[in-house]
C-alpha cells in the first residue's frame, strides 16, 4: 500500500510560507498561469532547481497555431484528433485551436521574437499538420525564446515571489482539499510549509523514468506521484510518446533533433542508405510520430544496429545554419556536420499523453487543485500528441487554470488551516538497500517500451510493484524522493498498458496489434481503489 506521505513531518515545527495562490513549476504552463494569476493576488513562484531547467526550454520546433491565411481552426482540429488515435477530448481540442491565436499575439506583445522574413511571421511545417503552421523562433530555440519572455515579464511582477531551489515533496491535504505542500529547500537544507488554499501543479513531465530521453533530469514526474497520492485521479499513463529523432551517439545523452527538420526536407534511412517511410505510412517522413517511431524501431531491429539516420545534406548550408543553429552546432560538437553528414538518430521517451485527470479549467478531484501542462491530462493529446501542441498546450490552458482559480479563491468557501502531524515512515539503516535511479530506467526500457506484449508487462509490473516497499522509508534528499516517485510513475504505468489490450497511439502491444473501438476509453487509477475501466467523457 502506497503511503499518503513520503516524510515524517509536524506542521506545528516547521517554517510557514503563505500566499493566496501557490504555482509549481517554472516552464510555460507555469510561468502563464502565474503571470495572469499575479493580477488577482499574491503568488509564490516555485522552481525545482534553477528556472531554465524544464522542457519548455528545450521545445525545439515551434508551437502550432493557426495565424496562416489559407489555415482554419477546423484543419488543426482534425490534425489534432487524427493524431490523438481516438481518444482525444474534442471539447479541448476546440478550446486550444481556437484560443491559440489570441495566445500566441499575447506572447508577441510581450516581446517574444518569432522568426520573420521581413513583416511576415514565419511558418514551418511538422508531421502529421496538413499545412505549415509552426511558428519558430531563434531558429530551433522556441521554447528558450518563449521561457525568456515569460520569466522576465514575471519576475517584473510585484505579486509573484519567485523561488527555485524548491522541491515539493507532497501536498497537504484535509477531506479533500488542499492547503498547500510540504517542501524542500535545498538550499538552506530545511524543510518548510508552502501555504495557500489555491495550487496549482505544472511539474512538467516524467521523461527521466526511462534510459533514452529527450528531458531534463528534472522531469520525473514528482507532480503526478504526488498528486497520486494525495488521492488525486490519474488517467491514460500508458501513453508516453517516444520523440522518432534523438541524436544517437555512445556515451552521450539523447539530444532532441526536430521534427522541424524532417519538416524542412530532411528524410530518414536505414543503415543501406535506403529511405523507408513510404513503407510504413502514406505521410511517409512526416507521419505521425507514434508510427515513424515504431518503423524506426524495426529498422534498427532488422538490421542490429542502435540507430537510423536523418539526412538533410539535401538542404542549403546557409539554410541548415541559419533554420537550425543549436542543431548544427550540437552535432558538429560531435564531429557531425550535418550539411554534410547523415545524423544518427534513434527514439527516446518525450512526452507523456496522460497525468492528473482535470477538467477544462484545470481542476481536479481534489478542491483548490489545479493542474496544467504535460502533469496535467485534459484529453487534448488523446493517444498520440500532434507536434508542437504541447508549448500551445500550457499556453492556452495556463490562462484559463488563472481564471478559473481566481474564481475559486473569490468564493472564499474554505475550512480552516491544517495541522497535522505525520509519523508513519519508518527508518531505513542499511541505506545501500535503496535502488538506484538506473533500475527503474532499465526496468520501464526494456519492459514498457516502444512495442509491449503481456509476459514482459507482467514481469514489469511485479517489479514494479516490489519497488513500492521503498516509498514506505522516511527518506532525506531531493534525489531518494524522484527516485520514490519514479517507482510510483512505473507502477502506474504497467498497470495501465497492461490493462489495455489493444494497440493505440503511443500503446502498441504486438499481442492485441490493433485498434479496438471498445477500448476507446480512459483508464483512470486513483490511490487505495482498483484501477477503473471507464468511457469518461471530460467536463
Amino acid at each position: 500500500m502506497l503511503p499518503r506521505y513520503l516524510k515524517n513531518f509536524d506542521t506545528a515545527k516547521l517554517r510557514k510560507e503563505e500566499s493566496d495562490f501557490l504555482v509549481i513549476g517554472t516552464g510555460i504552463a507555469g510561468l502563464v498561469t502565474a503571470l495572469n494569476l499575479a493580477k488577482s493576488g499574491k503568488v509564490t513562484l516555485l522552481s525545482k532547481e534553477r528556472l531554465a531547467e524544464c522542457n519548455t526550454e528545450y521545445a525545439q520546433g515551434g508551437i502550432a497555431a493557426v495565424i496562416a491565411k489559407e489555415d482554419t481552426p477546423q484543419s488543426h482540429y482534425q490534425d489534432t484528433l487524427e493524431a490523438g488515435a481516438g481518444l482525444c477530448n474534442p471539447k479541448a481540442v476546440d478550446i486550444l485551436v481556437n484560443e491559440g491565436s489570441k495566445r500566441i499575439k499575447e506572447l508577441i506583445d510581450l516581446g517574444v521574437n518569432f522568426d520573420r522574413k521581413g513583416e511576415q511571421i514565419l511558418l514551418t511545417k511538422e508531421a502529421a499538420h496538413s499545412c505549415r503552421r509552426i511558428l519558430h523562433a531563434g531558429g530551433d530555440a522556441t521554447g528558450r525564446e518563449i521561457r525568456k519572455s515569460l520569466v522576465e515579464q514575471v519576475a517584473s511582477e510585484d505579486n509573484v515571489t519567485l523561488e527555485d531551489g524548491i522541491f515539493a515533496v507532497d501536498l497537504l491535504t484535509d477531506n479533500q482539499e488542499v492547503h498547500g505542500i510540504l517542501a524542500y529547500d535545498r538550499r538552506q537544507e530545511e524543510y518548510l510549509l508552502y501555504l495557500s488554499k489555491v495550487v496549482v501543479l505544472a511539474t512538467g513531465g516524467a521523461g527521466q523514468i526511462y534510459h533514452a530521453t529527450s528531458n531534463p533530469s528534472v522531469a520525473t514526474g514528482d507532480g503526478i506521484a504526488l498528486a497520486y497520492r494525495a488521492g488525486a485521479k490519474v488517467t491514460d499513463l500508458e501513453f508516453v510518446q517516444f520523440h522518432p529523432t534523438t541524436l544517437e551517439l555512445e556515451g552521450v545523452d539523447n539530444f532532441l533533433i526536430s521534427e522541424a527538420v524532417r519538416g524542412e526536407g530532411g528524410v530518414l534511412r536505414n543503415q543501406a542508405g535506403d529511405r523507408f517511410m513510404t513503407r510504413y505510412h502514406q505521410l511517409a517522413d512526416l507521419a505521425p510520430r507514434d508510427i515513424v517511431a515504431r518503423a524506426i524501431y524495426q529498422e534498427m531491429k532488422v538490421s542490429g544496429a542502435d540507430h537510423v539516420y536523418l539526412d538533410v545534406t539535401a538542404l542549403d548550408s546557409a539554410f541548415i545554419k541559419k533554420r537550425f543553429p543549436t542543431i548544427y552546432r550540437t552535432c558538429l560538437d560531435h564531429g557531425i556536420d550535418i550539411s554534410q553528414d547523415y545524423i544518427p538518430v534513434a527514439p527516446a521517451a518525450h512526452y507523456l499523453m496522460g497525468g492528473i485527470l482535470s477538467n477544462l479549467h484545470g481542476e481536479t478531484n481534489i478542491k483548490g487543485l489545479f493542474a496544467c501542462g504535460e502533469t496535467a491530462c485534459i484529453g487534448i493529446h488523446g493517444a498520440n500528441r500532434l507536434a508542437s501542441n504541447s508549448l500551445l498546450d500550457g499556453l492556452v490552458f495556463g490562462k484559463r487554470v488563472a481564471d478559473r482559480a481566481t474564481t475559486y479563491l473569490n468564493q472564499g468557501d474554505f475550512s480552516k488551516g491544517i495541522s497535522l502531524k505525520y509519523e508513519a515512515q519508518s527508518t531505513i539503516e542499511d541505506i545501500g538497500k535503496i535502488p538506484s535511479k538506473e533500475r527503474v530506467k532499465g526496468l520501464m526500457s526494456a519492459k514498457l517500451g516502444i512495442v509491449r506484449e503481456r509476459t514482459e508487462l507482467e514481469k514489469g509490473l511485479a517489479e514494479a510493484d516490489n519497488l513500492l516497499a521503498y516509498l514506505n522509508y522516511d527518506l532525506s534528499n531531493v534525489h531518494d524522493f524522484e527516485l520514490q516517485n519514479l517507482i510510483t510513475l512505473a507502477h502506474l504505468s504497467f498497470k495501465g498498458a497492461l490493462y489495455r489490450e489493444e494497440s493505440r497511439g503511443a500503446h502498441y502491444r504486438k499481442d492485441f496489434p490493433v485498434v479496438e473501438t471498445a477500448w476507446e476509453k480512459h483508464i483512470i487509477l486513483q490511490k487505495d481503489r482498483e484501477w477503473e475501466e471507464l468511457a469518461i467523457e471530460f467536463e
